[in-house]
């Protein structure tokens, strides 16, 4: 584990670097602010670099809006009949991220119907500082420009109220859609925004920018033509070996959930989530029906788990776990049909695979999608003989086996509000989760 002196010592060398300008973007702050700042705002992660996001924050004060109340379900029911809605804009989500964020609902209603709502997470920040993060969201028609003026006026007054520095957007709209003359970009750079310089990595931002998914409309039959004879031929052979599907979960099985997370965590290089977070995410959205646990076993023995979210007419693959045993039995395939059945019998036509790799801008040789190997990458080498990006590439082959299509997001976009606490942030804290990262490995 790495200790806070540890971590002192990484900080300070990151801001004693040559190449570190403080008056970058006009950003007059002494050394010893910047200092303060960094060592106030990141040490207290320093042995859990990936929480870098994760502050606490005062209990947020009584509103009127509940994820037990009627008002909530209003809420709700407008976000799943958006064609960009998710999980993540409906009220429950802000009780899953208690207390290391701070949710704050907005609304604009017109003669009692909603117009266009916005789950935001605020997270408190040194010197009385902020950042409010607007998860997938908001949510509105993006055709109407005075409803999109009032909503971005309303986080403003917001982020005035809490002193933020920025606030983040990442809207589930395709950056193919049009509306009007315009696409989501050009409107949101009309209203100030910018594209976040921090969006980068595999996925592409704090929510994956690239997506697959597969339509599951029509009867089971037409579902499976979709798929990759290889794939419905890898479904079939994991129930002739005796792989079953778990579909009625309890809170007891989150803990095997976990381990096979932990499993895949470290033969995939990543550092995981703790078991208290999936189990208050259960607690919090499976009661209201808008997630539920999957597991996988083979005599007796758990190969594999997923979590789904599920807001009818979509259905969202948000996190999976394998174990390294019997991987050949393909338990992923089976898992991931039950999901899609699942799905189905709650009235949903769209099954989102969640984040893939954009191959157009990470290419890597093309492969035979994966024979007899469940969701495993391949090693294979290039010309030059260095290995391809294996794990996301597989992860783009497995699910395009299911007839999953690639959906590119307009991407993540900031609003400005301090330039000074905003440079630091986008460029103090990438390099110190870099050292604290390289340093633990």
């Amino acid at each position: 584990m790495l200790t806070q002196n540890d971590a002192s010592g990484i900080v300070s060398r990151v801001l004693a670097c040559r190449v570190f300008n403080y008056r970058v973007f006009n950003c007059h702050m002494s050394k010893g602010q910047v200092e303060s700042f960094a060592r106030i705002a990141l040490l207290p992660f320093a042995g859990h670099p990936d929480k870098i996001d994760a502050v606490t924050f005062d209990n947020i004060s009584p509103t009127d809006i509940s994820p037990t109340s009627n008002a909530s379900q209003r809420w709700n029911n407008f976000v799943a009949a958006s064609p960009w809605g998710d999980v993540m804009q409906c009220l429950e989500w802000g009780d899953v991220k208690r207390p290391d964020w701070q949710p704050i609902p907005l609304a604009i209603e017109t003669n009692g119907e909603l117009q266009a709502t916005a789950l935001v997470l605020k997270r408190r920040l040194p010197l009385g500082r902020s950042i409010l993060y607007v998860p997938r969201g908001p949510i509105l028609d993006w055709n109407d420009r005075e409803t999109t003026r009032q909503i971005v006026r309303k986080l403003r007054g917001l982020a005035r109220a809490h002193r933020a520095i920025l606030i983040k957007i990442d809207p589930a709209v395709p950056s193919s859609t049009r509306f009007g003359n315009d696409d989501l970009s050009d409107i949101l750079r009309e209203l100030g925004f910018i594209s976040s310089p921090d969006a980068t990595g595999g996925f592409g931002g704090t929510q994956p920018r690239c997506v697959m998914k597969t339509d599951v409309a029509g009867d089971e039959a037409e579902v499976l033509t979709r798929f990759h004879s290889k794939w419905r031929y890898n479904i079939r052979y994991a129930a002739k070996k005796g792989v079953v599907v778990k579909t009625d979960c309890t809170r007891d099985d989150i803990e095997t959930f976990h381990e096979l997370y932990a499993t895949t965590a470290q033969r995939d290089g990543f550092v995981g989530r703790p078991l208290s977070y999936f189990q208050k995410m259960l607690d919090v959205l499976e009661p209201q029906g808008l997630a539920k646990l999957f597991l996988t076993f083979h005599d007796g023995q758990p190969l594999s788990g997923a979590i789904c979210f599920l807001l009818p007419p979509q259905c969202w693959y948000v996190y999976g776990a394998s174990s390294n045993e019997k991987r050949n039995l393909m338990p992923n395939h089976a898992m991931q049909w039950a999901m899609m059945q699942w799905a189905r019998e709650n009235g949903c036509t769209i099954y989102d695979f969640r984040g893939v790799a954009d191959e157009s801008k990470t290419p890597s040789p093309t492969l035979p999608l994966n024979e007899g190997k469940g969701d495993q990458t391949q090693k294979v080498d290039d010309k030059s003989g260095e290995k391809a990006d294996n794990h996301l590439q597989g992860l783009n082959r497995f699910k395009e086996g299911f007839g999953a299509q690639l959906v590119d997001y307009s991407g993540e976009y900031d609003l400005i509000l301090n330039p000074r606490f905003y440079w630091l942030w986008t460029n103090l804290k990438p390099k110190i989760i870099a050292a604290l990262k390289k340093h633990r490995t």
